[in-house]
């Protein structure tokens, strides 16, 4: 059994929001740690762990932070961190996996599936063998109890509940 460990420096946790729905408004998570753990040169057998510092949550804009922070979102006061658990890793062909697993955030639990794409392994300078995934999905911010929400005069509403993620991320092997 390899046991991977997420390389911080060299990976990014990205959501996307509809604003106003016509744009996308960016934010991380800049604290989050990760652990993944296969027997098999081809991790189909991974099971990996993820955790993610609510606090550490950067829209580039520290009002909006706050809010995102606030109970109307995060609750972050209390439930400082989110976190996913895998229940399955399968390899669904060439350098595509799919993987399956339950999300928690704030004090809901959902099963999640989100297509993850196999960059490769390399060792790097100082010998450590890294392994790169790229990981995206979506999730409907209200199942997870994200329920703010407000309209536009004209009825539009402000922010989707559909939220886009992206995380890019080097494992290192120990």
């Amino acid at each position: 059994m390899s046991t991977f460990k997420i390389d911080a420096a060299h990976s990014e946790i990205i959501f996307k929001v509809k604003h106003l729905m016509i744009t996308n408004v960016t934010g991380s998570f800049t604290k989050f740690d990760a652990t993944m753990e296969s027997a098999t040169a081809d991790f189909s057998d991974a099971r990996i762990s993820f955790e993610a510092d609510v606090n550490s949550i950067s829209t580039n804009n520290e009002q909006r932070d706050g809010h995102l922070k606030s109970d109307d979102f995060f609750s972050a006061e209390k439930f400082p961190a989110l976190s996913f658990k895998s229940t399955s890793f399968s390899h669904q062909g060439g350098s595509d996996y799919s993987l399956v697993g339950d999300l928690t955030i704030r004090d809901i639990t959902k099963s999640v599936e989100f297509a993850v794409e196999y960059g490769g392994t390399a060792t790097d300078p100082y010998g450590q063998v890294k392994s790169g995934f790229e990981i995206s999905g979506k999730i409907n911010r209200k199942d997870f109890g994200l329920t703010w929400g407000a309209v536009t005069e004209a009825g539009g509403v402000v922010v989707s509940d559909e939220v886009k993620l992206l995380l890019n991320v080097q494992m290192i092997k120990h």
